[in-house]
């Protein structure tokens, strides 16, 4: 989730870009050690099947065939990603143990009491992806724009539900946004996963969501779903009639997923580099470019300050959210 478009934007230099063939010289680890001499064990903080499983695994193994070492994924679920945060901090900094984090491991410290802070607590790598996210209706709501949409919440106070994967979800927040940009008022329906919030949202219990771009696909396509804006910076492939926010009349709408790879504290800054610079080549090769696109996403391998730049502003961005909402968690 991000307000800055030149984590989403590949420009057509990039696009046109080939794999380099060179492979990454080795870093040191100390004692005149190559990085990496091992398997590098690749934390998740959510269940395996999952959008940031699936690009995990993607980009695991293209760093493992321009590193030459395996690349493991390691699902560690449940926690807000305390779990594998845990994990991470009490690994070797040494390379060998990252950790894939995304805008619900930022926002989930915000809401809980929680010891760790993605800003200070790890060290960053790089961005990996950005996706993003529009706003569906259900047809029966009778609106077909976000003009429509925001006239109908004036005139109808809390009337709307609006249905998330779960508080503190990228979704959740969306909604809280959103609501603050229009000086409307929805309630909001948590939902333990996307599959009920789905089933809900086309059977009517729920009236509107802001679900990833390419996950909507098939409802909005057949109709059972009615779409009015993206919240990406500029159109997107997949809905290339689909207005932004901004050109709906919305300013401050622009939301994205995102995913990014972290490590230890006290990595050594030749390690981190290291695997940056080979993130970086891995998401602009075409065959990951594409791969990505089909998936909705698109490949940022951003620097390290870069990413911990991006990671701060996320933290600044939803920090304000929660307070302007009154967010509140037991």
């Amino acid at each position: 989730m991000s307000i800055k478009s030149n984590t989403y934007i590949i420009s057509s230099i990039l696009l046109a870009s080939t794999f380099a063939t060179a492979q990454p010289q080795p870093a040191s680890i100390g004692s005149g050690q190559a990085y990496p001499n091992r398997p590098v064990r690749v934390i998740v903080p959510l269940a395996a099947g999952g959008s940031m499983d699936t690009i995990t695994r993607a980009v695991s193994l293209k760093l493992g065939e321009a590193l030459g070492q395996s690349f493991v994924v390691d699902n560690r679920p449940s926690a807000g990603g305390l779990i594998a945060a845990d994990i991470l901090s009490s690994s070797a900094p040494d390379g060998h143990t990252l950790m894939m984090i995304g805008g619900s491991t930022v926002v989930y410290p915000i809401l809980y009491k929680s010891r760790y802070d993605m800003r200070r607590d790890v060290a960053h790598v790089a961005q990996v992806t950005a996706q993003g996210y529009v706003l569906v209706v259900q047809p029966s709501l009778q609106v077909k724009t976000v003009q429509e949409f925001v006239q109908y919440l004036k005139a109808n106070p809390d009337k709307v539900n609006y249905s998330s994967s779960g508080i503190g979800s990228p979704l959740h927040m969306s909604g809280e946004l959103f609501k603050i940009a229009t000086g409307t008022r929805m309630t909001h329906i948590p939902y333990k996963g996307m599959a009920p919030a789905y089933a809900d949202l086309v059977g009517g219990q729920v009236q509107a969501s802001f679900p990833t771009i390419v996950s909507s696909g098939t409802y909005v396509n057949s109709g059972r779903l009615r779409a009015l804006a993206v919240t990406t910076p500029t159109r997107v492939p997949a809905l290339p009639n689909m207005p932004t926010f901004a050109e709906a009349g919305v300013q401050g709408m622009v939301v994205l997923n995102w995913y990014g790879l972290t490590a230890p504290l006290k990595t050594p800054q030749t390690i981190i580099d290291h695997v940056s610079a080979a993130t970086s080549k891995v998401m602009r090769s075409p065959d990951m470019m594409k791969s990505l696109l089909a998936d909705g996403s698109e490949a940022v391998g951003s620097a390290p300050a870069e990413f911990a730049a991006h990671v701060r502003n996320e933290h600044n961005q939803w920090s304000k959210v929660v307070k302007a909402a009154g967010i509140r968690v037991n």
